[in-house]
């Protein structure tokens, strides 16, 4: 449960009232499933599965910024890219704008990779070495018959002073760039084909310290002056309560709990969150909070524990905890938790 805080972002966080309340509903996932084959033996027979992603539903409103967290090996990617289709789902559905997605034919699906973008977590990984930036950025452009001729190259310009750099960057090639440079060259790519969803996978977690704040003020702005719907996957709980409007902690590949961004950072009401923030450092030396260290490590997603996966590390845990999936159920307006239990925090 690793942590790195933002708070010297030099701004404030923008206002937490539910923008997006009386908005429509862009992203509605039920029941998504994503389960990794394992085979074995002289047939290399299906033996087992990783569930990376189990069972989890959740909407996102258009214009709405909203936080995936947890623990690495929570699922929180995988069920970025199966939402997006890089990987396909095992099961569920994925409503994007009123469509399921996840019964469109590849030809089908090229026309919604215009409106669903990704930032990938690692800059240095993500571009093409032997690419220009030109090439990179209009790449996409080329495959959607956007901007022809020379005002492609105007809008490659436009979005590189966009994010921050330069229109003669753009005969350069990847390895000429710092890390928080190739991520914005990222960020421009995915802007390229005017997309209204973007899925921000760990933007800023391989990125330095130093420049994590403005890679983030970066996309915060961005999307208010596009009106982006986002989708921000991070570790860093100061992160996500600065930029995102609502969080969405998950666990083992389950949803455990979903609130307003202010209220889940002050007032967790799953024990997995309440562990989670405890963990999170406190810029202010003055102020001690008490650190739950959670016992043993995290089970395997080839063989979950029974009832709620978190029992095996929860403090709270009682008898009834390993025969009960507990339902995700709102327990106050706009505030779900995935806990049997409604007699602790």
């Amino acid at each position: 449960m690793t942590a790195t805080t933002t708070q010297n972002t030099g701004a404030q966080p923008r206002n937490r009232s539910d923008i997006a309340a009386a908005g429509q509903t862009l992203l509605d996932v039920q029941n998504l499933e994503k389960f990794f084959p394992i085979r074995g033996g002289l047939m290399s027979r299906v033996v087992g599965n990783v569930k990376a992603v189990n069972d989890i539903s959740f909407s996102v409103k258009r214009g709405e910024v909203v936080g995936l967290v947890g623990e690495s090996g929570s699922g929180k990617t995988t069920a970025g890219r199966a939402i997006l289709r890089l990987i396909e789902p095992t099961g569920g559905q994925v409503m994007f704008n009123g469509t399921d997605i996840t019964k469109l034919s590849k030809g089908q699906m090229r026309d919604y990779r215009r409106e669903m973008q990704i930032i990938f977590q690692d800059p240095f990984a993500s571009l093409n070495p032997r690419m220009t930036v030109s090439d990179i950025i209009g790449e996409a452009m080329q495959i959607h018959n956007l901007h022809p001729g020379k005002e492609r190259v105007d809008r490659i310009a436009e979005l590189l002073q966009r994010v921050g750099l330069r229109p003669e960057h753009m005969g350069r090639y990847p390895h000429e760039f710092s890390g928080g440079q190739r991520q914005r060259i990222g960020i421009a790519r995915a802007l390229a084909v005017d997309p209204s969803f973007i899925v921000a996978d760990e933007p800023v977690s391989a990125l330095d310290v130093s420049i994590q704040a403005q890679v983030v003020n970066l996309i915060q702005d961005l999307q208010e002056e596009l009106g982006l719907t986002v989708l921000f996957i991070a570790h860093d709980l100061h992160v996500v309560e600065y930029i995102c409007d609502r969080m969405i902690v998950m666990y083992l590949g389950r949803i455990m709990e979903i609130a307003p961004s202010h209220e889940l950072n002050r007032n967790p009401k799953h024990p997995y969150t309440e562990a989670l923030l405890s963990a999170a450092p406190v810029p202010d030396p003055t102020v001690k909070r008490q650190r739950i260290i959670l016992e043993g490590d995290i089970p395997s997603p080839i063989n979950p524990p029974s009832g709620c996966v978190f029992r095996t590390r929860c403090r709270y845990a009682i008898a009834d905890c390993a025969n009960v999936v507990p339902e995700l159920r709102e327990i106050s307006p706009n505030h779900y938790k995935a806990c049997i239990r409604d007699d602790i925090l």
